[in-house]
């Protein structure tokens, strides 16, 4: 099996509602005797598994409670006995209390949801004990510290929960004080950050402004100030979230927690069920239909139907230590939408495709430039911080990512098979442990045209400008070491279907290689690289099993260096000949790069 979603058409209400029921089918099948937990795999997270299969019993709530909430048949009792069960201290299913910042919290989250979208089919027919000991194991989420992120909104949606019923435990005060911090995180033009972080990925679309969607819809009344700014936001950010993908409905694969999958496009749904239509609804509609079409024929499930630890494919190289094998489950955020009638007009409306964007457009408040070539977007980055996430420079700072080239995590430390190291500028001083950039020290983004200033090693220092030409995009870096130093910078990562892919020769100056996905290579600009291919390792790709990635490869000695190559990536086989044989040229880049960029005349003459 690929997956639950393989053989459904995806293009209407109807179709929906079967996917959760078929995405619901294998948890339900793993329930516990209490019904208490659901245990999924046999793989561990951070967290205890009690926590873990918690977590596999709850997440799909998330769909499960908007299909019930538009009409949908779901079968309730089983999920009743198991709120029962673990919230009863005396059950041995029992969940136990959460502690401070515990993982019990984040799933506390989804069963307010479902209080709050369907009390008549998950709280009313609860007998009394059952209902005290849900709502007292609930409200211990006012008594603990929640990380100070998103985290805070899970607070609000069980407050949410627990006022809609009238159960004992609802803390206004406490609800009052995470919005208000919550807040604080907004940045600009539809942005939050998460956190303190300065962090700006898919939490925010699928954390920060879904659930303030969520609160506008089910608590605006009592907060219609609030309720008001959270739509706006919302509407705001539409307006920019929609650059992040393709006409296939493809969204562009960037920062942690991936493996959520079709949550990605979870924003969507929640614009039309807070009545926010800041792009047609047919847009709106086409966005999320689109995007589950893209995930429903990709190998994303075991062989029950279980949906595995990935992104692409199953992959446990690329996640994080909080992913367990009920985590991939939040992708069923995606299906809010069928708690909305159908004669709603998100439901009415004939989907649409994108409307006409810019070829290049400039995101400041998350770093980025994106632009649409050659059938896939892809978005220049500066570099967000994520050194604290498993393989989070991979995820937050490659210059480069696509939609339909994946990115690629290391898969082991030595040698740059292992290190995959696509869309980065890897720097080594013994040809053997490879660095690229992690954390910048200091990023601008502006005009098309993106900076950051990164340090490998204290006495090596890197500034790095990257600009669209398309359908290339060029990567210019002042390299100043006091030490000598072999670098390695790498394209797009192609998938491979075996060990002799086709690929341009290797020689001075390019690399090229090219697969069933498409075709990537680079021109060194400035000369001295040479260029090779590198089989990567395989399961680094996010989106291929197994990836060929053209190279250029250069030696440094201590002193100042400037390199800058052009880098051409495909899915259409057609343009690629007539792109390949036209790249940029120094002579017309010149005119366009920054003033700082002082390229030595000797080496541009």
């Amino acid at each position: 099996m690929t997956s639950p979603l393989d053989g459904n058409p995806l293009s209407g209400r109807d179709d929906l509602q079967r996917a959760v029921r078929d995405l619901w089918a294998p948890v339900a099948a793993r329930l516990s005797p209490g019904r208490a937990r659901a245990r999924l795999g046999h793989t561990a997270a951070m967290f205890p598994d009690v926590a873990a299969e918690l977590e596999g019993f709850a997440r799909p709530l998330w769909g499960l409670a908007p299909l019930a909430a538009g009409g949908g048949e779901v079968d309730w009792a089983p999920i009743r006995a198991g709120l029962a069960a673990g919230a009863d201290p005396a059950h041995p299913e029992y969940w136990r209390p959460p502690g401070h910042r515990d993982q019990r919290l984040v799933e506390m989250a989804a069963i307010g949801v479902a209080l709050a979208l369907v009390p008549d089919r998950v709280w009313t027919p609860l007998p009394q004990l059952a209902r005290a000991g849900l709502a007292g194991w609930l409200s211990e989420i006012n008594r603990v510290d929640v990380v100070d992120n998103n985290w805070l909104f899970f607070r609000v949606l069980v407050n949410v929960g627990l006022e809609r019923v009238g159960a004992p435990g609802y803390d206004p005060d406490a609800e009052t004080a995470a919005l208000n911090r919550l807040e604080t995180f907004y940045l600009r033009d539809g942005w939050y950050q998460d956190g303190p972080t300065g962090r700006c990925d898919y939490y925010v679309p699928w954390a920060m402004h879904y659930y303030g969607l969520l609160y506008a819809r089910l608590a605006g009344h009592r907060d219609p100030a609030r309720a008001d700014r959270f739509r706006d936001r919302a509407a705001r950010f539409a307006r920019e979230h929609v650059h992040w993908f393709a006409d296939d409905g493809a969204a562009v694969p960037y920062g942690r927690s991936l493996t959520y999958r079709f949550a990605q496009h979870a924003f969507w749904g929640a614009l039309a069920y807070a009545d926010v239509e800041a792009l047609s609804w047919g847009v709106v509609k086409g966005l999320l239909l689109r995007g589950l079409r893209w995930w429903a024929g990709r190998p994303i499930a075991d062989n029950a139907g279980v949906l595995t630890i990935g992104y692409g494919r199953p992959n446990l190289i690329m996640a994080e230590g909080y992913n367990s094998p009920g985590s991939p489950y939040w992708a069923m955020k995606a299906f809010l939408p069928l708690a909305l009638p159908g004669d709603h007009p998100f439901w009415r409306a004939e989907e649409a495709p994108l409307p006409e964007l810019d070829a290049v457009t400039t995101q400041p408040a998350p770093g980025m430039v994106h632009c649409r070539s050659d059938g896939h977007v892809f978005t220049l980055a500066a570099g967000q911080p994520g050194a604290r996430f498993r393989h989070g420079g991979e995820k937050y700072a490659k210059f480069a990512y696509s939609t339909a080239f994946g990115f690629s995590v290391p898969g082991g430390g030595h040698g740059l098979a292992e290190r995959a190291a696509d869309s980065m500028l890897a720097l080594s001083d013994d040809d053997v442990h490879w660095r690229a950039r992690a954390d910048p020290d200091e990023t601008r983004v502006g005009d098309g045209v993106v900076w950051s200033r990164w340090t490998p090693w204290p006495d090596v220092e890197v500034d790095t400008w990257l600009l669209p030409w398309l359908p290339w995009h060029v990567r210019v870096h002042r390299l100043s070491t006091s030490r000598t130093l072999f670098s390695a910078e790498g394209g797009w990562a192609v998938g491979r279907d075996d060990d002799a892919p086709q690929a341009a020769p290797d020689g001075p100056g390019a690399a090229a290689a090219s697969g069933p996905g498409g075709a990537s290579g680079l021109r060194d600009l400035l000369g001295g690289r040479d260029g090779v291919t590198v089989l990567t390792g395989p399961n680094t790709n996010l989106l291929e099993p197994r990836a060929v990635l053209p190279t250029l490869r250069g030696r440094h000695d201590p002193g100042e260096h400037w390199l800058v190559c052009a880098v051409l990536g495909t899915t259409r086989p057609d343009t690629w000949a007539a792109s390949w044989t036209r790249p940029p040229t120094l002579d017309r880049l010149r005119a366009v790069l920054p003033a700082e960029v002082d390229l030595p005349e000797v080496i541009t003459s």
